[in-house]
């Protein structure tokens, strides 16, 4: 059985190590250890038999965006539903929160339309992340990825 919930500051060691193929086939951006903790409260993860086999982050961009991050499930548990369970989480956390659009960056747009989101021009993504996020990754600047967005008010 999957449980949710948020992480401690002792995660931060298994899920750096869950995230290490991902962020070497440039999949998810890498973030050092101090960068996760000090942003461990806007993570959820999935944990079964004590193991973290997946995680989200929701990251408050500003009054009105957030941006579900580090989307990341085990390769061994794929197909489960976590990944969907902990978009829904990281949307239900931002609908609390007031948000009015979450953003998403993503290689699998068809998993993110499932979930109700549509793709915006990469135009629209707000300069800050550009420069603050994407500017880390190996693929800049020229990326593959899509950004695809959702009302959640």
């Amino acid at each position: 059985m999957v449980i949710y919930k948020k992480p401690i500051l002792t995660d931060v060691a298994q899920m750096q190590e869950l995230v290490v193929p991902y962020v070497k086939d440039g999949i998810i951006l890498p973030r050092s250890d101090d960068e996760v903790a000090t942003n461990i409260r806007s993570y959820t993860i999935a944990l079964e038999k004590d193991k973290i086999v997946g995680y989200v982050a929701l990251h408050i961009h500003s009054v009105r965006l957030a941006e579900i991050r580090s989307l990341i499930v085990d390769k061994c548990m794929q197909g489960r539903g976590i990944g969907t369970e902990l978009v829904q989480r990281a949307l239900e956390e931002a609908k609390k929160l007031a948000v009015q659009k979450v953003l998403a960056l993503t290689y699998n747009r068809e998993f993110f339309e499932k979930l109700g989101f549509y793709e915006i021009p990469k135009e629209q993504i707000p300069e800050h992340k550009i420069w603050q996020d994407c500017i880390k990754c190996k693929h800049f600047p020229i990326c593959n990825e899509v950004a695809m967005m959702k009302t959640v008010v």
